[in-house]
């Protein structure tokens, strides 16, 4: 149950003001998800971009843990909120704010954008030991996409739009701080 997308071209940019912003919106249904919106943003100008994924029900706060052990668990679905946080213990984390989207992928996808973080992390440093530091944990995380090692990768979400869609996937209700 796709429905066609809505899309306004010709908006207003608010970074570049210009009238260049692509707003799009679609419905979607994930198979153990549910129904669900994406929304997204794109200036063609500035190249601005923000995108998000809402559950069409109101969900709780959730904690998703998976331990990832072989090449087959790659395709595991994972659906990912702007305001999630994606933490990998003892390698780092993709923390929600302000230029966070939200995007549905899978599990190689989500380790794939944390080596992109590692490699901007060992490009970027002047300190040669924090550079050493992350060039180990691209080659960590590239055994774990080949199945050669185990990952843990939990997703923690106060707003309950998020998931890992696997029998694997332990689902906990989140303890959000007031």
């Amino acid at each position: 149950m796709n429905e066609p997308k809505e899309v306004l071209a010709g908006e207003i940019c608010p970074f570049c003001h210009e009238k260049t912003l692509t707003l799009m919106d679609m419905k979607k249904e994930i198979p153990y998800f549910g129904t669900c919106y994406l929304f997204s943003m794109d200036c063609s100008n500035c190249g601005y971009h923000k995108a998000d994924v809402e559950s069409e029900k109101e969900q709780e706060p959730c904690r998703y843990t998976i331990e990832v052990d072989s090449d087959k668990d790659m395709t595991i679905r994972v659906v990912k909120s702007s305001g999630a946080t994606i933490k990998l213990p003892h390698i780092g984390s993709i923390e929600p704010g302000p230029a966070s989207n939200g995007y549905i992928t899978n599990i190689e996808g989500i380790l794939n954008r944390m080596i992109k973080q590692l490699e901007s992390i060992q490009n970027n440093e002047e300190d040669e030991d924090s550079a050493k530091k992350a060039k180990n944990m691209i080659k960590k995380l590239k055994r774990v996409i080949w199945g050669q090692e185990k990952q843990k990768i939990i997703i923690e979400d106060p707003t309950g739009n998020s998931a890992i869609i696997s029998p694997k996937a332990i689902k906990e209700k989140l303890k959000v701080k007031k």
